[in-house]
């Protein structure tokens, strides 16, 4: 779990990143210049909505994941699906047919016309 001061210095690079002033984000989060000087420091709890707040307006989401999850999150890994869906297999099977078939990836001039 982060700390305040974790999520203080997150929510400050990611504004220092974007280009956006402390003034310019309290304003369009809504809150006072004071509450977001406060949530910035890291030193003062604040409310969840006032996180979510700052967050939307820096393009981050909050987002709650299991602990082994937030490990992998953390360390940037892409997680793929624990299991392959029918919907994939069966995407696959299809591309695997039609890339097999004679004259594969070509469309027959009558398809290729769109309709109106």
């Amino acid at each position: 779990m982060l700390t305040l001061p974790e999520i203080a210095d997150t929510l400050r690079d990611t504004a220092r990143r974007n280009g956006v002033t402390q003034a310019r984000l309290a304003d369009t989060a809504g809150i006072s210049s004071r509450t977001l000087t406060h949530v910035l420091s890291g030193q003062e709890d604040f409310r969840v909505s006032t996180l979510m707040a700052v967050a939307h307006q820096l393009g981050l989401e909050l987002v709650l994941v299991p602990k082994g999850a937030a490990r992998a999150v953390a360390a940037g890994d892409v997680l793929g699906p624990p299991v392959r869906s029918v919907v994939t297999e069966a995407l696959e099977a299809l591309h695997a047919q039609r890339d097999a078939a004679p004259g594969a990836g070509t469309m027959p001039a009558a398809r290729a016309r769109r309709r109106p």
